[in-house]
């Protein structure tokens, strides 16, 4: 039922309330980035009322906005954190990551993308590094990561184009990329390759490997594990752990409801 529809409304009905839930529905998987013309269309509200609405939403956190475009906030997930309580990405994934970390002996995450930063949102550690505690909800520099560059490329290339005009690049090591205009370079070639190797950039002797998690065509979450050079038992990475890390987030996507694409 569109909120331009006039149903049979008991006296307590709400009619803001339903044009409100008809927006933050108006995205999902197949459309995670809408303009308030697509928005309005979507919902069957005037343009301008589209606009307040969208707006209100991105004041409340609800929504973000780059460019023309506005897009969901990890902050939906409070609406429905009771019931995911019981049945979310994270608790899924849990058991894919455990497997993962005790197959390679390496630590491997699941994190998302919030703003610029990438947050943890589960964590297997390598057997031998039991002792080591990495705090979910940390957040690091998006651009400085691989999960937070795989993560960057999935987006539209407007969202790229106005991440990589704001981004402040500070070297962690002597392998960082230097500016924003190498660093876009790079998120191109991650979006053609499908997934990203930051080499020795944030710690000298770690790598990271990430992939994406996907639903559809949106990008769930991206999964990485954490590579000492010297620990690689002569694998190789592109041959033998891009593909089990596909695999891996392809059974992810798939206890969680969605496919791998």
């Amino acid at each position: 039922m569109s909120p331009t529809e006039e149903p049979s409304q008991s006296p307590h009905y709400v009619k803001s309330a339903e044009k409100t839930l008809a927006v933050l529905l108006a995205f999902n998987a197949d459309t995670p980035y809408r303009t308030v013309t697509e928005v309005a269309a979507a919902t069957n509200l005037t343009r301008a009322a589209a606009r307040r609405f969208l707006l209100t939403l991105v004041d409340l956190g609800y929504l973000s906005t780059e460019g023309s475009h506005f897009a969901l906030t990890p902050r939906v997930l409070d609406v429905g954190a009771g019931f995911l309580a019981g049945l979310d990405l994270p608790k899924i994934a849990q058991p894919h990551l455990n497997e993962l970390a005790l197959d390679l002996d390496e630590s491997a995450t699941l994190s998302i993308l919030d703003a610029d930063d990438v947050v943890y949102i589960a964590r297997a550690a390598a057997p031998r590094l039991h002792a080591v505690t990495v705090n979910l909800g940390n957040r690091l520099p998006a651009w400085a990561t691989s999960m937070g560059r795989m993560l960057i490329a999935e987006l539209p290339e407007s969202f790229q184009e106005q991440f990589l005009e704001r981004v402040e690049i500070s070297p962690f090591t002597d392998h960082t990329v230097s500016s924003a205009a190498e660093l876009g370079d790079e998120l191109s070639r991650i979006r053609r390759q499908g997934w990203c190797l930051v080499s020795q950039e944030l710690d000298d002797g770690l790598r990271g490997l990430a992939v994406p998690i996907r639903r559809g065509d949106n990008t769930l979450a991206a999964l990485n594990v954490s590579l000492h050079t010297s620990h690689l038992r002569g694998l190789s990475i592109e041959d033998d752990l891009v593909p089990r890390l596909q695999q891996v987030a392809a059974s992810i996507a798939a206890d969680f409801g969605g496919r791998s694409a």
